[in-house]
């Protein structure tokens, strides 16, 4: 295949450091905005994937359920590491690899908007969730945010979440009936967001909010829109469904002292003490709220899965699991759990639950060689850089003890590991994400062991959030 950025581009430095080195180009005010080639090639110039095959895939599988890594490595094998897809508006430049995922997401010379791209994706559904802004205003609500994901407020969530998560599993059927682990899970993570985001039981609410969920993030995925049915009409239903529900308790959260994430963001103040509006909260909750359910349910079915096909990995986290002791971890113990923090990491790196990252141009930049404008969507891909042989020995095998201290894999470059992104974008729940996984996993494994069908191999889609097409059928046996 053509050697890309991640092989061509390195020279040493002057400091002897071995870095990928970029030979700048400069704006019209003479401002380096860099890239990697003194003479670039014209945008007309990157290899361009056929639109049909695309296409096809589309038709054959729907957008949301074709192969969309297999498709990446087949242009990545046949076009290099730069390659454009789409047509007219809906054009798009793949930027496959490692020193693309730095270069994209680190955005040291502000090239790029998060917002733009995201806007045109879920602009109607999420319009102003943090990862819809950019620049100083998007620094200053992330700033704002932060305050109710500090360590000790994360102390508090793990210790809320505890007795939940126990409470939530001792119902999941046993013996031979199988039941869904996704739905399970799904429905458990709602509840565990319900209490711990808004500080509400659910109760027979539970399954409207679940299907609004459901409604907004499948609007998200493109396609075809009219007004008044369909898919996107679901999802701006949904989304005016989920504002009159956290709408009406804005006022009492207002001036509530409560623990939950709703009332911490409405006390949040910045450092000349102003303070989110009600549009800003309703909007950063509905978008939190999304996140966390849907990403943590993602990952729990895509370990759930693994460790049914690898019992031996499930054996051995559970007996740390139960050599932890009967009293339930706090957060700052979770990272005494080894086993299951790399097995949790090695499935994110097999399942990231956001196969792809987009951004789209503000400044005119080289990349490989290629002058590519102003105004194109750039996307760079985590699901296609975890199974990227030059930093993943063997990637299509499960294997956590890659993230051990003696092996290490996800160091060897800044950015061959992203499912949480990166840069000044990176997850704002990344820590509270982690937290939960393990937690859930770790309650899970001392109460059941569970298994799947002789040569079950679950079907996945990819987008817009990995997740089993058949729900994860398993089969549960209780242990205590």
């Amino acid at each position: 295949r053509r050697r890309g950025p991640e092989v061509a581009a390195r020279r040493p430095s002057s400091d002897g450091n071995n870095e990928p080195r970029a030979y700048p180009l400069r704006s019209d005010s003479g401002t380096m905005i860099g890239a990697v080639s003194p003479s670039p090639k014209p945008f007309d110039a990157i290899p361009r994937a056929p639109f049909w095959r695309l296409l096809g895939r589309m038709l054959r599988g729907g957008i949301a359920r074709y192969d969309l890594r297999a498709m990446q490595e087949a242009q990545f094998r046949r076009y290099g590491p730069t390659v454009l897809q789409g047509f007219g508006r809906l054009t798009a430049v793949n930027l496959y690899g490692a020193d693309a995922n730095r270069f994209v997401l680190l955005d040291r010379d502000q090239l790029f908007s998060a917002r733009q791209p995201w806007m045109a994706i879920m602009g109607t559904i999420f319009p102003n969730g943090l990862l819809l802004r950019d620049g100083e205003e998007h620094k200053h609500q992330r700033k704002i945010m932060h305050q109710a994901f500090r360590r000790p407020v994360l102390r508090e969530y793990v210790d809320h979440m505890n007795p939940a998560i126990d409470a939530g599993l001792a119902g999941w059927p046993t013996g031979s009936a199988r039941f869904r682990a996704y739905d399970a899970f799904k429905a458990l993570t709602l509840d565990l967001a319900a209490s711990i985001f808004v500080g509400v039981d659910l109760g027979p609410s539970a399954e409207r909010m679940n299907r609004a969920f459901e409604a907004m993030v499948a609007a998200s995925m493109p396609g075809l829109r009219f007004p008044g049915f369909g898919r996107h009409h679901r999802g701006v239903q949904a989304r005016r469904f989920m504002l009159r529900f956290l709408g009406d308790m804005l006022p009492k959260k207002r001036g509530d002292a409560g623990g939950d994430m709703f009332s911490r963001l409405c006390r949040a103040r910045d450092e000349e003490g102003n303070a989110f509006s009600d549009a800003d909260v309703l909007d950063h909750m509905s978008f939190l709220m999304m996140a966390a359910h849907d990403t943590t349910t993602s990952t729990l079915t895509s370990l759930a899965y693994e460790l049914a096909r690898n019992p031996g990995w499930q054996d051995r986290i559970r007996e740390e699991c139960l050599a932890f002791g009967p009293e339930p971890p706090g957060f700052d113990d979770l990272d005494s759990l080894p086993s299951l923090t790399c097995a949790m990491r090695e499935t994110l790196r097999r399942y990231p639950p956001l196969p792809v990252i987009p951004r789209t141009s503000t400044r005119a930049f080289e990349w490989d060689g290629y002058r590519i404008p102003e105004g194109v969507m750039v996307v760079v891909s985590p699901i296609h850089t975890h199974h990227m042989e030059e930093w993943w020995p063997d990637p299509d095998r499960w294997d956590p003890d890659r993230f051990s201290p003696a092996r290490a894999e996800h160091e060897r470059h800044s950015h061959c590991w992203i499912p949480f992104g990166g840069g000044p974008h990176m997850c704002i729940g990344r820590r509270f994400g982690e937290a939960q996984v393990r937690l859930i996993m770790h309650h899970l494994l001392r109460r059941y062991r569970w298994r799947v069908a002789d040569g079950y191999r679950m079907p996945v889609q990819q987008a817009p959030i990995s997740k089993p097409t058949d729900g994860l059928p398993l089969e549960l046996e209780l242990l205590r």
